[in-house]
């Protein structure tokens, strides 16, 4: 059994709010951004959601909570290319990267549910006629890239200003932040051989096994095969639904369990014509949790772990999910936070009861 050797932390969350009050969610949403950068977490990660109570438009959420954070790394895991106009998805971006001082790291994925509601609304024209997958991506990333547009003596004008024509504001770094929400060989290969990072969570397809670890193991592999050494700093980070009952009080714990007992049988094989598997919710105590990720291979093969929040829980059961992880898991699978976020913070409304040492001399 291998060691895990997390180097980098971060959280995903769904951003829910009430259909009749969505303020409410989304501020309590950058709050908790705001709360994981003062425990020290190294990324907040949002979700885009399309007609759901979540975030439709990540790169508006992205940024008002580079305003309201000043050192994590900005996330969403992932934006469907399908609704996206590659070069104004690529000006948002750009721009809300430049606010967050280069903070925005991109997750994207190919296709465009609710297709059949939405295409019409999206799209003048027949939608099913355009490419709604890997080409589509591409065309955002040519247009991260910063090339002049026209010839080399094509320039537009504007008040007190001459220029060639390129996507502005231009960072040139964001394109190597980009990635790529992968759960398909197809979809693995193509990632690496355009330079994508690689996001792989607690959903892949089951292509010649019926085991979810062992699929997911083999995309991480065949990631980093196609991958050579064309691009040694790309980056893989692995999603969990991890939630620990540590600090929780009763009634939480009862909905945690609720949670991951909803959404067990689709753990036991796979899922549709496709094959899909999913993960187990790893849902316990903080030494139930430990020995479930000691004993799996993916985690120690990765350096960067993303904890993916459950779908609707309250603001004060995500503050006090986030505490536990941070203080008796995270620190056991070999992650430190940086000095300037090491900061203390108690979940509002809770008094955490956490051991860290009993859990470190279970562990050993």
């Amino acid at each position: 059994m291998s060691t895990p050797k997390i180097t980098s932390l971060a959280f995903l969350t769904p951003g829910n709010f009430a259909d009749d009050d969505p303020y409410t969610g989304l501020e309590e949403t950058l709050r908790l951004f705001e709360y994981g950068e003062r425990l020290g977490f190294d990324g907040a990660w949002i979700r885009q959601r399309h007609l759901e109570h979540g975030v439709g438009s990540a790169t508006v959420f992205l940024a008002a909570a580079g305003q309201r954070t000043e050192r994590v790394e900005l996330g969403t895991a992932v934006i469907p290319i399908g609704y996206e106009s590659p070069f104004r998805l690529a000006e948002d971006l750009s721009l809300a990267d430049v606010l967050s001082r280069g903070r925005l790291q991109v997750g994207v994925s190919t296709g465009m549910p609710h297709a059949e509601l939405l295409g019409d609304l999206v799209y003048d024209g027949d939608w099913r006629a355009f490419d709604l997958t890997y080409g589509r991506i591409a065309r955002v990333l040519d247009n991260l890239r910063g090339d002049y547009l026209g010839g080399p003596d094509t320039v537009i004008q504007s008040p007190g200003n001459t220029q060639r024509p390129r996507l502005q504001p231009h960072n040139p770094g964001l394109v190597d932040r980009i990635w790529y929400g992968g759960g398909s060989l197809r979809s693995i290969r193509w990632a690496a051989e355009n330079g994508l990072n690689l996001l792989t969570g607690n959903i892949v397809t089951g292509e010649g096994t019926d085991d979810f670890t062992t699929a997911q193991s083999t995309l991480i592999g065949e990631y980093r095969r196609t991958l050579g050494d064309d691009r040694p700093t790309a980056r893989v980070a692995l999603g969990r639904v991890i939630v620990p009952f540590d600090s929780a009080d009763p009634a939480a714990r009862a909905r945690y369990r609720a949670y991951a007992a909803g959404r067990h049988a689709r753990t036991l094989s796979p899922q549709g014509p496709k094959r899909i598997l999913f993960a187990p919710d790893v849902v316990g105590t903080a030494e139930q949790i430990l020995e479930q990720l000691h004993a799996d291979p993916v985690v120690s093969a990765v350096s960067e772990l993303r904890l993916e929040l459950p779908y609707e829980f309250h603001r004060a059961d995500y503050e006090q999910i986030l505490h536990d992880v941070r203080h008796v898991i995270a620190p056991e699978l070999g992650w430190r936070p940086t000095e300037e976020g090491a900061v203390e913070s108690t979940p509002s409304g809770r008094s955490p009861s956490v051991t860290p040492r009993r859990v470190r001399e279970r562990t050993g």
